[in-house]
């Protein structure tokens, strides 16, 4: 809002010079129309240049610079062999326009072949920045795990919020479904909350791309602007970046990777919750979410139970484990703190299937009731 408040601004001034000065003899309000319409000019220039990498801006400065050095020595040769005049005058300026757009377009197109890093000082210094920046999608701000990430101090740099990418929350907030009105919430209270960390460098940007409708594009143009990365938990847009070159920090793929390693041939304490869906499956749930798959297990639902790992299967969904029950080692009583008992053996404890705990063994002298 304060960038369009100084443009309007700057506008305005040139018009009131030009209707003071009057250029070029002009009627004091055709002035002033022609000095908005130079205002106007500028800040369109100003507003693609924005957009434009370093790279390119010291190609076309450079370019420039050679065309027009280039278009001297041709005037030289022209102011020889020409006979003063108009048409003289008019070779001289064509050629020093045509050299300066040539220089310019050809420096420009180039300029990403510079390697500024080489250079060091300022220029090392802004790459190493703008390598550190990462950029949040909309989707990965209404997971919340990145707030988690956050505190722990793995997410370094700067962290970059879009303007878009504001909007899109705040449109998802006031949405008439109170399902996505509550994820919007939630991830306005993220930002909020990586807002509040002092170990965060949070900044909010306003460059956006009116040619570009979708919001993961924008976010792919950005990060090529700021040569950043992106931070995302979105599956199209993790491919499609890569697709162009912008590296992707995907959320999904990193709680992937802190999973558990379990290896076939070992053992690990589950408890069954359902049955699977082949015979006599049961299925179990690690803490983190992974999915075991046990045979011959479909019996003991709602017990907790050593297997036996017999393969890891890694999908793009995430991983799966599959192990089997052993009857012949699983009812052996055993004195783990903090586990519950195991079924028992023929003649062992009974179990009581609300605490899961083992039950007093009556004496054998105990005499029955008699019905």
């Amino acid at each position: 809002m304060d960038l369009l408040f100084i443009r309007i601004v700057f506008i305005l001034i040139v018009g009131i010079v030009c209707f003071v000065l009057r250029p070029f003899s002009l009627e004091r309000w055709a002035a002033a129309g022609a000095g908005a319409a130079i205002g106007l000019a500028v800040v369109l220039f100003e507003a693609r240049l924005r957009v434009v990498s370093l790279k390119r801006l010291i190609g076309a400065v450079i370019g420039s610079i050679l065309g027009i050095f280039g278009a001297y020595l041709f005037s030289l040769v022209i102011r020889d062999t020409i006979e003063p005049g108009n048409t003289q005058h008019f070779l001289q300026l064509f050629i020093m326009l045509l050299m300066s757009y040539v220089g310019l377009i050809v420096g420009a197109n180039k300029g990403d072949l510079l390697n500024l890093s080489a250079l060091g000082g300022v220029f090392g210094s802004e790459k190493q920045s703008k390598r550190s920046c990462k950029i949040l999608d909309t989707s990965v701000v209404i997971d919340g795990r990145i707030a988690d990430i956050a505190e722990t101090g793995f997410l370094d740099g700067v962290v970059v919020i879009p303007q878009f990418v504001l909007r899109e929350l705040q449109l998802v907030a006031d949405s008439a479904d109170s399902l996505k009105r509550n994820r919007g919430r939630r991830g306005l209270d993220v930002l909020q909350r990586i807002q509040k960390m002092a170990t965060m460098n949070v900044q909010i940007v306003e460059d956006d791309f009116p040619s570009v409708r979708e919001v993961d594009l924008k976010l792919i143009e950005l990060a090529k602007l700021y040569e950043a990365k992106i931070v995302t938990n979105d599956f199209n847009l993790n491919k499609v970046a890569q697709l162009q070159g912008v590296e992707v920090l995907n959320i999904n793929e990193l709680a992937n990777s802190l999973k558990p390693i379990v290896l076939p041939g070992e053992t690990m304490r589950v408890f069954i919750l359902k049955e699977g869906k082949e015979y006599n499956q049961g299925v179990a749930y690690l803490d983190d979410g992974t999915m075991v798959v046990i045979d011959n297990a479909r019996k003991l639902i709602g017990k907790n139970v050593d297997i036996a790992v017999t393969s890891v299967l890694q999908t793009t969904a995430g991983k799966m484990i599959f192990g089997k029950f052993d009857e012949r080692t699983a009812y052996h009583p055993r004195h783990e703190a903090g586990t519950a008992a195991v079924p028992p053996v023929a003649n062992g404890p009974r179990i009581d299937r609300a605490t899961g705990r083992p039950q007093p063994i009556v004496p054998s002298t105990a005499v029955e009731p008699q019905e």
